[in-house]
């Protein structure tokens, strides 16, 4: 059969699939997996764009902008007294959300190198867990 003839030959074999018996239990089956993916795969997303949220505002509230300058212009003065006033709201105001959330006195800046590697080894772990326990009850 050459290449002309194959092409054709495969688009008619395509064109013209049989129907299975079990199709619509077959497209239920997927449906089902496919909703209880997305449902787990939302609420873990949820959940880590929540904290990774909570550490990284936690985290940028420690940082010590030093922008300021003596001999600067005075916009430039202006300016810093500006930032300083609205990162003080700012500041306060999600102080108060985490504090209402009692994390507030969750700090990541207190513990050593060596502890947060093993908290990092630990949460993977953790994951890799639940990935394969998910895994093995798909199969």
């Amino acid at each position: 059969m050459s290449a002309d003839e194959f092409d054709p030959f495969v688009e008619r074999l395509f064109n013209q699939a049989p129907v299975m018996a079990d199709a619509g239990l077959f497209a239920q089956r997927v449906e089902a997996r496919l909703q209880s993916g997305s449902r787990v795969r939302t609420v873990a997303l949820t959940l880590a764009g929540l904290v990774g949220g909570v550490v990284a505002v936690r985290e940028t509230m420690s940082v010590n902008l030093n922008l300021s300058a003596n001999e600067g212009p005075v916009a430039g003065r202006a300016l810093e007294q500006g930032m300083q006033s609205a990162s003080g709201g700012v500041q306060s105001l999600f102080q108060a959300g985490i504090d209402q959330m009692g994390l507030g006195n969750f700090t990541l800046a207190g513990m050593g190198g060596i502890e947060l590697f093993w908290v990092t080894t630990a949460l993977l772990v953790a994951v890799a867990a639940a990935g394969v326990m998910k895994l093995s009850e798909e199969i």
